[in-house]
């Protein structure tokens, strides 16, 4: 099992945005509002991916990316764009649809 640095992340999160995490699970993080998710890179610690929900605009996900990426970088993190995501509602589930 790999460690993940929760914590980090959520410190990142936060200082950056001003939202707080609503889920984790396995690898991604959820924020509040979901404009954008975090995926741990478990080939290397120090590296976070960031997916962007299709619908936020492109003003919005620069403007966030900056800000995540700022404080990630004093906290010796490198955070890559990774592409864009959509959520479905799937009966009792959430489904996560990745595009490149």
């Amino acid at each position: 099992m790999k460690f993940r640095d929760l914590e980090t992340v959520r410190y990142i999160i936060k200082e950056a945005t001003g939202l707080d995490l609503t889920f984790a699970y396995d690898d991604l993080v959820f924020p509040e509002h979901m404009a954008f998710m975090i995926q741990f890179d478990d080939s290397n610690t120090n590296r976070l991916f960031c997916h962007f929900h299709q619908d936020c605009t492109p003003t919005d996900k620069q403007r966030i990316f900056e800000e995540l990426t700022k404080v990630a970088t004093k906290e010796k993190v490198s955070l890559k764009q990774k592409g864009a995501f959509d959520l479905k509602q799937k009966d009792d589930e959430v489904e996560i649809e990745f595009f490149t």
